[in-house]
């Protein structure tokens, strides 16, 4: 397991982000939003990491720390 978190503009692109999340099969328990600091945390199986990456970069990511 592998822990990935980004950094949006906005609280609401975060949001965004886990509802692609959720909705891709990445279980919403895995999934922690922070909507004041804008940033979105995924735990996550090695093997999904960049297909994380890629929703999150879709969503106009300004951050990344994994």
């Amino acid at each position: 397991m592998t822990t990935v978190t980004g950094k949006f503009e906005s609280g609401d692109q975060a949001r965004n982000v886990k509802d692609e999340l959720v909705s891709s099969g990445i279980p919403a328990e895995k999934i922690y939003v922070d909507g004041t600091a804008k940033t979105i945390k995924v735990i996550m199986p090695t093997a999904t990491q960049s297909a994380i990456l890629e929703v999150f970069e879709r969503h106009g990511l300004s951050a990344l720390t994994a």
